[in-house]
C-alpha cells in the first residue's frame, strides 16, 4: 500500500525555491490518495514544471499542465501561476476527455512521431515497417505512463530471440532457420535498432509533454552490447571499373556518380542539372537521409564526369534518368545485380555498396577521417570509424614504420636468452 505523500508548499515561487531540484516531482493533494498536483524543476532549468497526477486502478497517470512562473509573469496559458494551474486540473478532471492525452498509446506515440519526421522532411519508411512488425503486436495498445523498464526488456529479450523473417514471394511470412551464434548476434543489433526507434517515439512523447518522466525507458532499458559488426563490402579500383563497364546506359551514369561522390541512390535520383557546380567543383545535395542539405567536394575526374554528362541540358532537369524519367525507388536492384554478374563480382555489391567503396578507397588513399565524414554527410567521424576506421590503421602502421626513430640496434651473439 503506497504511504501518504508529503504535503508540499507550492503557492509562491518563494516557496518553491526552497523545494529540491531533480528528476522528483514535489505533490500537493487535490484529492486524498487519488488526485495530486505536482511541481518538477531540474538542476538546470529556470523555471519549473507543473504535474497532474491521478491514480487508476493501481497505477497513476500522469500529465502535464504548463510551465510554472517561477521566471516570468503568468498569462493563464502557457505560464501559470498556482491558482491558475489548480483551477486548470480541476476543470481538466471534471471534463475528462479534455486531458485525454495524458492516456496516450504507444502507437499514438508512434503515429506522432512519423508526424514530426515528416514534417522535418525525414524519411519515415523504415520506422513504419519496423514499428508494425515489432513494436506495434505487442506494445501498440500499451499507455506510454504505465510503461515499465521489466515490460519493455521482456519485450526486447523475445524480439531477439525470435527468428528473422525472410521475404516471402507469397502468403505468409517465412522465417529462417534455428538461429546460429551468428544470427543471434545479428537479431541482437536488430532489436537495438528498433529499441532505438521506439525509445525515439517515447522521448518525442516525453518532450511533447505527454508524460512527466522517462524512466521506464531510460538508463533501466539498455541495448544489447557488443553486437554491432562492422562487415563492408566495397569494391577495388578494378573490380570498380569493371563495373562501370558492364552496366547498362541507363545505370551507367548512376553508378558512376555514386562512386566519384560517395551518394546515396536516394539522393543522387533528385539530383537536377542545376545542383552541379562547375567552378566550385561541387554537388549540392538538397535532401540527404539527416534532413541536412551538404555540398559533396569533387576530385577533378569527378568535375570532368559531371561537366559532360551535363552538358547542353537545363537546369531544373533531372539529372540521372531511366528511360527519360526519374528512377524510383528500388529499381536499380536488378540492374545492379545483372551488372555484378557481367563484371563477374563475387559476391555481389549493392548499390549503398558502391558509398561503402567511395569511403573506403579515400580512407586507404589517407583522406583524414572528418573530411570523409563531411563529403558524406555525417555530423562527425563516428560512423566512419566504425565503418573504415580499421582501413586506415593500415597506413597508419606504414607511416610509423617509415618515420618513427630507429636506434642502429645490434644483436650481441654473445648474449644468450635465459630460458
Amino acid at each position: 500500500m503506497a504511504g501518504a505523500v508529503k504535503h508540499a508548499k507550492l503557492e509562491s515561487r518563494t516557496s518553491r525555491s526552497r523545494l529540491k531540484r531533480g528528476r522528483q516531482p514535489h505533490w500537493q493533494a487535490l484529492q486524498a490518495g487519488a488526485i495530486h498536483l505536482g511541481y518538477q524543476r531540474r538542476p538546470n532549468e529556470a523555471a519549473g514544471r507543473w504535474i497532474l497526477r491521478r491514480r487508476i486502478g493501481d497505477k497513476y497517470a500522469v500529465m502535464e499542465l504548463g510551465r510554472a512562473d517561477d521566471d516570468a509573469t503568468a498569462d493563464g496559458a502557457e505560464v501559470l501561476d498556482h491558482a491558475q494551474v489548480v483551477e486548470k486540473a480541476r476543470a481538466l478532471l471534471a471534463s475528462p476527455s479534455k486531458g485525454k492525452r495524458h492516456r496516450l498509446s504507444v502507437r499514438q506515440a508512434l503515429d506522432d512521431y512519423v508526424a514530426f519526421k515528416r514534417a522535418q522532411g525525414q524519411p519515415v519508411k523504415d520506422v513504419l515497417s519496423r514499428a508494425t512488425a515489432h513494436i506495434l503486436p505487442v506494445l501498440g495498445d500499451c499507455v506510454v505512463a504505465d510503461l515499465e523498464s521489466a515490460q519493455l526488456r521482456r519485450w526486447l529479450a523475445a524480439l531477439a530471440n525470435a527468428p528473422a523473417q525472410v521475404r516471402p514471394k507469397a502468403g505468409q511470412p517465412q522465417y529462417q532457420p534455428a538461429p546460429t551464434e551468428e544470427r543471434l548476434r545479428a537479431r541482437q543489433a536488430s532489436a537495438n535498432r528498433v529499441l532505438t526507434m521506439l525509445k525515439a517515439a517515447l522521448n518525442h512523447a516525453y518532450d511533447e509533454g505527454h508524460v512527466s518522466n522517462r524512466d521506464a525507458w531510460g538508463r533501466k532499458l539498455k541495448p544489447f552490447r557488443d553486437v554491432e559488426v562492422a562487415r563492408v563490402r566495397y569494391l577495388s579500383v578494378k573490380e570498380a571499373s569493371r563495373l562501370i563497364n558492364a552496366c547498362d546506359e541507363e545505370l551507367r551514369p548512376l553508378v558512376t556518380a555514386a562512386l566519384l561522390t560517395g551518394c546515396r541512390y536516394g539522393e543522387l535520383t533528385r539530383l537536377e542539372v542545376c545542383d552541379f557546380n562547375p567552378d566550385a567543383g561541387t554537388v549540392a545535395i538538397r535532401k540527404s537521409k539527416s534532413g541536412k542539405p551538404r555540398h559533396v567536394v569533387l576530385t577533378e575526374e569527378g568535375v570532368a564526369f559531371f561537366t559532360r554528362h551535363c552538358a547542353g541540358r537545363k537546369g531544373h532537369e533531372i539529372m540521372f534518368t531511366n528511360n527519360g524519367r526519374a528512377w524510383k525507388a528500388s529499381e536499380q536492384a536488378r540492374p545492379m545485380a545483372a551488372a555484378c554478374d557481367r563484371a563477374q563480382l563475387t559476391p555481389h555489391i549493392t548499390f549503398h555498396g558502391l558509398r561503402h567503396t567511395y569511403a573506403s578507397l579515400a580512407v586507404m588513399n589517407g583522406v583524414p577521417l572528418m573530411v570523409v565524414a563531411k563529403n558524406l554527410g555525417h555530423t562527425d567521424t563516428r560512423m566512419v570509424e566504425k565503418h573504415y576506421g580499421h582501413l586506415a590503421e593500415t597506413y597508419v602502421t606504414e607511416a610509423i614504420r617509415k618515420g618513427a626513430p630507429t636506434y642502429g640496434l645490434v644483436a650481441d651473439r654473445k648474449v644468450k636468452p635465459l630460458r
